[in-house]
């Protein structure tokens, strides 16, 4: 096929799991990083070569949005689009990263948790790195947090979670499991009763009962952790409404209602794990709880899942009460987060890097949701929790099919995640959750056959 003098070497296999848009993306991709298409070259129309390829037009503007979001091809206002004179020079989906698909023993990790490191933009990294190692060094830790650090978060909140909140109403933290404990010191004591999912997130579970906190699980459904079953009495309740780990779920708008009046008749926090929060595909965003109900909601978050681990650095948004006693315990115990990391992720925001990186992550996240969600679907394989996040999750009848299941992928070299490790009390839901975010692209197009087989 060829246009205006250039030839568009694009093939498409209907056949194939992965979709249409999907496919000639890549192709594009591939034909300008090879320099087969050349800086400067007009591209068909997207009806034109819809036409030409035999599929719509959705098809061809998916794969010319992608294209153009990532900086390979640009629109000049009546003439058409090109391709990019100066293509971009981070190619994540096709650079391979030194231990990136693979780890040491052999298994491609598809557990859920990984975020993907390796779509970080490196000379954003160095520069954000070198610019904090310029700072000049502290003589004594911001307790709270740095201020920078804390203004950063509340703009990142406003932009990206619709949550408009005072920068000292926001601190620094290690992390959300870091938060937990410190919640647990500062503002439970021993014998306090605290809700959880069931399933639900197994760390948060031993820090609160670490601290002699009593807990007891309340069961989750299709719309999230359900109200009406949180104990009377309860001092708290851990959850992580905008997608429920592990079972994926949204908590629905009615529920979020329910449980912040059913918190406020109570005197009862709510502690919200923003898990997975600023991602979500084809769905509509849902009011964050800390938005419905700042005088009880607990807002924790982390640059864990978006950005990488290596920063060590979460954020706690609380009603006064919360943030006075954490500032306290902290006094008492001497602890303070880290404030390298906060560095770092001051001169990301500062410099637009970070709004960057999230875009850039919904982007990839989407697609490589769209080829794993088609090719289970395609083969009749029931899928549950797909519509945010970075996992999905594939429903088992029993613990046997489960345990079974799991013992075959590893058998083929790929590592799943069971449901049934994540109840506090007796399972009642089996399955296996799937992560798409910590290996690369061409390693989760590749693993599609098996995974197939595997699960159907």
């Amino acid at each position: 096929m060829t246009h205006s003098g250039t030839a568009l070497p694009v093939t498409l296999d209907r056949e194939s799991s992965a979709p249409l848009a999907v496919q000639l993306a890549d192709a594009l991709r591939e034909s300008a990083s090879s320099g087969h298409l050349r800086g400067g070259d007009r591209l068909p129309s997207t009806r034109a070569l819809a036409e030409r390829l035999g599929v719509s037009r959705t098809v061809t503007s998916a794969a010319y949005e992608q294209l153009h979001a990532e900086g390979w091809i640009a629109g000049r206002h009546g003439s058409g689009t090109y391709v990019t004179t100066s293509p971009p020079s981070d190619r994540p989906i096709h650079r391979t990263v030194p231990g990136e698909q693979r780890e040491p023993d052999g298994i491609l990790d598809l557990t859920p948790g990984t975020p993907w490191a390796a779509g970080l933009d490196r000379a954003a990294w160095r520069r954000a790195w070198r610019a904090a190692a310029d700072a000049p060094p502290l003589s004594r830790a911001h307790r709270a947090g740095l201020p920078d650090y804390r203004a950063a978060i509340a703009e990142h909140l406003l932009r990206h979670r619709g949550l408009a909140v005072g920068t000292d109403f926001v601190l620094a933290t290690g992390g959300t499991t870091a938060a937990v404990v410190e919640l647990a010191g500062a503002v439970f004591t021993a014998g306090d009763l605290v809700a959880v999912e069931e399933p639900g997130y197994q760390r948060a579970v031993q820090a609160l009962r670490s601290a002699g906190v009593q807990v007891v699980g309340v069961p989750v459904d299709d719309e999230g952790l359900r109200p009406d079953a949180v104990p009377a009495g309860a001092r708290a309740v851990y959850c992580s409404p905008a997608h429920q780990y592990p079972m994926g779920s949204r908590m629905s708008a009615a529920r979020r209602v329910d449980l912040v009046e059913r918190a406020r008749r109570g005197n009862m926090l709510v502690i919200e794990d923003d898990y997975d929060g600023e991602l979500r595909f084809d769905v509509a965003p849902l009011p964050l709880l800390a938005a419905l109900a700042p005088d009880v909601v607990v807002h924790l978050g982390t640059t864990s899942k978006i950005l990488t681990p290596t920063l060590g650095a979460g954020w706690i948004v609380a009603p006064p009460g919360v943030t006075s006693a954490v500032l306290a315990y902290r006094d008492r115990t001497g602890t303070r987060p880290s404030p390298a990391g906060q560095r770092v992720l001051i001169e990301l925001a500062r410099h637009g890097d970070l709004g960057r990186h999230l875009r850039k992550l919904r982007r990839e996240l989407s697609e490589r949701r769209m080829l794993l969600v088609a090719a289970l679907r395609a083969a009749d394989v029931p899928v549950l929790g797909d519509e945010a996040g970075a996992h999905l999750v594939v429903p088992f009848a029993s613990a046997e099919v489960e345990r079974e299941r799991l013992r075959a992928a590893e058998r083929r070299g790929i590592q799943l995640d069971g449901l049934a490790r994540h109840f506090t009390g007796t399972p009642t839901a089996f399955g296996a959750a799937i992560g798409y975010a910590g290996c690369s692209r061409e390693a989760l197009r590749d693993a599609l056959g098996s995974l197939v087989e595997l699960l159907r």
